[in-house]
């Protein structure tokens, strides 16, 4: 069960492999700091920061974002360090006005969380003003056991002023390099992708459950340089955003949402402290979006009838985005004072049940049986009073989905959806796509949509392996990996439709030729760039290829050249897809895939690597940071997603093709068609 910490409290922790997640209402550094048994720091190399991201058992991120996850592994840190101190601090805006202080951000929330996802503890920073940095929480060696505290701490002269307090005698030069890392990685990165709206107007319909955690959590929005719900965190809904198996930290969220995440990218007010921006993140008007469709009038003492659309947002696009957050939210958030509740009801009723036993009176006589008919009866009555209120909320969401979906556009709506059957290529890039669908177990018959915004910041990863899934028992190896990939070739396939013509490119790379059935849609409609690459030589190929074009685009940016790329450049963006990873991988290839991974997202390239992980298990450690970068998603439903809100586990279902649907050929056949069409 998670702690949620106030100031000064501190939890025991249970293992020593954890990832801390960050979540803020503005970009911010985070920053490592191992301390002595005094809690001093020794010198520049006992701190973790963007110049200098990995450290023995620290690992953190490598610029500023909203969303961070920093990876810890307290059994590999020296035995004289005895403190682990997690920073955060606002970067000194680069072009033009930004935050200067906490005070006027949302609260920044940070967990600390197993390599499963499992959140072990939690804190949100409240009551910042003119800090620009704060020390979030402390990992501490006590006694031989490792603790967390929720410290809080803030500094209005920023890191400098924190390491000097700190008794760091290079705090002035410390805090300058990493503010000229934050720089440069920045200068690294491509445009930026447009600010993410928020995730629909909640205040559509009144509440009907409080929220079961802190309710002025509400997590920061998905920064514009990492992925998130997802979700995520995650997604990363989010994390967004790790969420894979154990080893590793939503999208991905969280545990970390797929929404992005991810599931998710949550709401959180301007930098200035202001209302949420629900403005579209292409559209550059500072007047208020037009007001949503208004609901018919509802019968006397009856809920508003449900409208698609019915959420703030420039376009009817933007709109029903908006509104599948507001469900997200609001399923997550009824299903958490459900549980409460009915957690509520089993602790009373124990408590009772205690109370009578402990008299031995009672025990020697028909009290006790009658004492214990009592409790049961009034637990059961307050389960069901939470059930109640659990079912109308749920009847409220149902309806809800009824007239959301039928209304999505194609980037949004799954396979058997009608529209599909007037697919035209787009003119635009859409605001997000849909990857699957997220379910509770409480709200079997509610399937909320995944939506990824666009474009992808975040690689995807289809597990291949065993994942744990209640439906695995039935599915062996061969299949898996035969699903996870025709899961690829599903997401692949959904990536090139709603992009325009000539402006998306897919590679794949099948070392053993074992994906070639399953990658015929691919293959045969012709959209591919090329043959998938086959052997240790195609692989070397390819990679060598992509790598060589994110190396161009960086250092056409960094020189202020964007326009100067080669002649004959391909401008579009591009997809690599691996199957079957780590076959036909040397060392050299691995770290060029984990180049690709890390690098790859801003200049353009993504990945999506079908693999299991225990497949991999022969380079150890090296590929943890691969894993922690991607997506994780599974070829059949499984519990392993989680929403920024309560951290609820959401069961993933992926987007399959209805048996005998040849909706995947005929989507295909029109975008090959459309691509000859532009380039014949």
């Amino acid at each position: 069960m998670t702690a949620e910490l106030v100031r000064g409290q501190n939890h025991p922790l249970s293992q020593t492999r954890l990832e801390i997640r960050v979540s803020a209402g503005t970009p911010v550094v985070t920053v490592a700091a191992l301390g002595d048994e005094d809690g001093r720091i020794h010198g520049t190399e006992w701190v973790a920061h963007p110049g200098a991201p990995t450290r023995p058992g620290l690992e953190v991120s490598r610029q500023a974002a909203a969303d961070h996850r920093l990876a810890v592994d307290l059994d590999a840190l020296a035995d004289t360090v005895h403190r682990v101190g997690v920073l955060l601090a606002l970067p000194a805006p680069a072009d033009g006005p930004g935050p200067a202080r906490f005070g006027a951000v949302a609260a920044p929330f940070v967990a600390v969380t197993a390599l499963d996802g499992t959140e072990a503890a939690s804190y949100t920073i409240t009551g910042l003003e003119a800090e620009t940095a704060v020390i979030a929480l402390e990992l501490y060696r006590r006694q031989g056991a490792w603790k967390v505290r929720a410290v809080g701490q803030g500094y209005a002269g920023g890191l400098a002023e924190l390491f000097t307090d700190q008794a760091l005698p290079q705090a002035q030069q410390l805090a300058d390099s990493i503010g000229e890392a934050v720089t440069r990685g920045l200068a690294r990165s491509v445009q930026a992708p447009p600010s993410r709206p928020a995730d629909g107007d909640r205040s559509r319909r009144p509440a009907t459950a409080a929220p079961a955690h802190h309710p002025d959590q509400g997590p920061g929005p998905v920064p514009q340089d990492t992925p998130g719900p997802a979700p995520q965190g995650a997604a990363g809904p989010v994390p967004p955003a790790y969420d894979g198996r154990p080893a590793g930290p939503p999208g991905q969220g969280g545990p970390q949402p797929a929404y992005p995440a991810g599931a998710a990218d949550p709401p959180a007010a301007a930098a200035t402290g202001g209302p949420i921006d629900y403005s579209h993140p292409r559209r550059r008007s500072t007047a208020p979006p037009p007001p949503p469709p208004a609901a018919p009038p509802a019968p006397p003492g009856q809920p508003a009838r449900p409208v698609a659309g019915d959420a703030t947002g420039w376009s009817m696009e933007e709109r029903l985005y908006n509104q599948v957050w507001g469900m997200f939210e609001d399923l997550a958030r009824t299903t958490a004072a459900y549980r409460s509740a009915v957690d509520f009801a089993e602790s009373r009723m124990d408590k009772e049940l205690e109370q009578t036993l402990s008299d031995p009176r009672s025990r020697i006589s028909g009290r006790a049986d009658a004492a214990r008919e009592a409790a049961r009866a009034r637990q059961a009555q307050l389960v069901e009073r939470a059930r109640e209120a659990l079912d109308r909320d749920l009847a409220q969401l149902v309806a809800e989905a009824e007239v959301v979906e039928p209304a999505l556009p194609p980037a949004y709506a799954r396979w058997d959806n009608p529209v599909w059957h007037a697919y035209r290529v787009p003119m635009e890039i859409p605001m997000a796509l849909r990857l699957g669908d997220l379910r509770l177990p409480e709200a079997d018959g509610i399937r909320i949509p995944m939506l990824l915004r666009l474009p992808l910041e975040r690689g995807l990863w289809i597990d291949s392996g065993r994942t744990g899934a209640l439906d695995e028992p039935f599915t062996d190896t061969h299949d898996m990996r035969r699903l996870a990939v025709e899961t690829a070739v599903n997401h692949a396939a959904r990536l090139l439709a709603v992009h325009p013509a000539g402006e998306f490119t897919v590679h794949v790379v099948d070392p053993a030729g074992s994906g070639a059935p399953s990658l015929l849609p691919l293959t045969h409609s012709g959209v591919l760039a090329a043959p998938p690459a086959r052997g240790a030589a195609g692989v070397a190929e390819v990679l060598g290829r992509l790598t060589q074009r994110v190396d161009l685009v960086q250092m056409a940016l960094r020189g202020g050249a964007a326009d100067a790329l080669p002649p004959g450049f391909d401008p579009s963006q591009q997809l690599l897809v691996v199957n079957d990873f780590p076959h036909g991988f040397d060392d050299r290839a691995v770290n060029q895939l984990r180049y690709l991974a890390d690098e790859g997202p801003a200049a353009g390239v993504h990945l999506m690597l079908v693999a299991d992980r225990e497949e991999a298990a022969g380079y150890g450690p090296l590929l943890d940071p691969l894993w922690r970068s991607l997506l994780r998603l599974t070829p059949v439903a499984d519990s392993h997603l989680a929403d920024p809100w309560v951290g609820h586990a959401w069961t993933y279902e992926p987007p399959l093709v209805p048996p005998g649907s040849e909706v995947l050929q005929q989507v295909l056949a029109r975008v090959a068609e459309a691509r000859r069409t532009r380039h014949p």
